[in-house]
């Protein structure tokens, strides 16, 4: 199957969003879930429809489940969250001062960017580039963004975000669309949850794109009440929600590699309850307390997550590195050339000859 715009963007529609991460390793982690659904596709696709010119724009950044990448149609339901951030009732504390105390100085940087155009932080003579070292321009930058003033223009080749004004990047159509009421874009977020996860708690509900407590609770009673999610008895489970839509198939026939950040197991209790798969990302373990190894995939085949790979892209050489394998005790027999096959497809996807250090 030859993947087109059309494919791309119904599988980030059915997800919500795809989450970004600096680590390169493998590949960044917004590229990956659509890989995984749909194979071998042209990550061009992915970057014009998220940092493209403005009418090829269908995605945009901002901060859902971590930052994330999102369809534009979601920009409405999220608004409320920057209308906080302006306020200074949301983001990081050390960003807050900028919505009251140092607004000023916010201003004054949003009014350089809106004469002289799309800026970064590093851009500024006092930043410091780095993703963990924020400057007093980044922490700035970042508040402008939250608050929905700036959003993401493009993003540099070291994947630094590049800021411009919002009206300047998200087509008109979209920022001239009506801003729902809070509660009802909670109900609208919690909705669009259910419908990606199909089945789920109402913790995975909310953390789905890190609604409050309070919040997640009104709107999913509004949304059992009209019958768009329905609550479900499942042994072991605590009280679960179920999509009016979701539908259980007879069969899976299917075979993945799974990003860290992938939907499916972000949520490590509901990946241990739903695979009996217990899996933590090591990338922040040091390198002699980890279990399975740096940057490690899990694998899922059919409907079982049946193992767990090591893997790192060696551009220089040109090689996919599977620097371990490790099966589940219950993986069935086809497991090792299943994977095989995968990795192959993985490999040809990054460009890459070959992958070297998998044994059968």
């Amino acid at each position: 199957m030859q993947v087109n715009q059309g494919h791309l963007r119904r599988t980030i529609e059915q997800l919500g969003l795809h989450q970004i991460d600096s680590v390169n390793v493998l590949a960044r982690a917004h590229y990956l879930p659509a890989f995984s659904r749909l194979g071998n596709y042209d990550r061009s696709l992915l970057d014009r429809a998220a940092w493209g010119r403005q009418r090829e724009r269908r995605l945009f950044e901002y901060w859902a489940h971590e930052a994330s990448l999102l369809p534009l149609e979601l920009h409405p339901a999220l608004r409320w969250r920057m209308a906080r951030a302006d306020r200074g009732e949301a983001g990081y504390g050390r960003m807050r001062v900028f919505a009251n105390e140092r607004r000023a100085e916010a201003m004054a940087v949003l009014a350089r960017i809106r004469e002289e155009g799309p800026m970064a932080a590093s851009d500024f003579e006092s930043s410091r580039p780095g993703w963990w070292e924020w400057s007093e321009h980044k922490r700035i930058l970042e508040w402008l963004f939250y608050a929905g003033h700036l959003t993401t223009a493009t993003r540099r080749r070291s994947f630094e975000r590049v800021y411009d004004l919002t009206e300047r990047v998200i087509p008109s159509a979209v920022l001239s669309s009506p801003t729902p009421g809070e509660a009802e874009a909670h109900r609208f977020l919690i909705e669009r949850s259910a419908r990606a996860l199909g089945v789920a708690t109402i913790g995975e509900l909310r953390d789905y794109f890190r609604l409050g407590p309070e919040d997640a609770r009104a709107a999913l009673v509004t949304l059992v009440e009209d019958g768009t999610l329905q609550p479900v008895k499942i042994p072991h489970w605590p009280a679960a929600f179920l999509h009016r839509d979701a539908r259980c198939p007879r069969r899976i026939e299917t075979r993945a590699l799974l990003a860290p950040f992938d939907p499916l197991v972000w949520e490590r209790k509901r990946a241990h309850r739903l695979f009996a798969f217990y899996y933590r990302i090591e990338i922040y373990t040091p390198a002699e307390k980890r279990q399975h190894g740096y940057y490690v995939l899990p694998f899922l085949l059919n409907d079982r997550l049946v193992a767990r790979v090591d893997l790192k892209a060696d551009r220089q050489t040109g090689r996919l590195l599977v620097h371990a394998v490790h099966q589940e005790p219950d993986a069935p027999p086809e497991t090792m050339d299943e994977l095989a096959a995968e990795l192959a497809l993985l490999a040809k996807w990054l460009e890459l000859d070959q992958f070297s250090g998998f044994r059968r």
